[in-house]
């Protein structure tokens, strides 16, 4: 886990613990909003990452995930792009977690099964 959170610091341009949290983040939103046996299958072949999106997961959502509330479930994604942007992260930035952490996935698990979680999620296709 360390290794993936290193490896997205360096190519988002975070440091390690906003790099850290920002993924806590995002994996805690795919195992609410994504197919529970796709992201089980991501997350065991992420060790660590459940205590990772326990840790950091559900930590807000800013401004933009009240707004999002008030359409309707979690906000969705514009929640956790607020929580994302409350950790500081730019548009960018957010793309770059999203674009090396699937690319990781799909080493790891699949593209079949990123597919899923992908597919699963609108909007979530032009962070990836």
């Amino acid at each position: 886990m360390e290794e993936l959170v290193a490896h997205i610091a360096e190519k988002a341009g975070l440091d390690l613990a906003t790099a850290r949290e920002a993924l806590g983040a995002v994996l805690a939103f795919l195992q609410k909003e994504a197919p529970p046996e796709e992201v089980a299958r991501l997350m065991a072949s992420l060790p660590g990452a459940d205590t990772l999106a326990l840790l950091e997961g559900d930590q807000g959502g800013g401004l933009m995930g009240k707004i999002g509330g008030l359409f309707g479930g979690g906000g969705g994604l514009m929640a956790l792009a607020g929580q994302l942007g409350g950790l500081g992260l730019s548009m960018d930035q957010m793309h770059t977690l999203g674009h090396e952490l699937f690319a990781y996935g799909r080493d790891k698990v699949g593209e079949d099964s990123m597919g899923a979680i992908i597919g699963a999620v609108p909007g979530l296709s032009q962070f990836v």
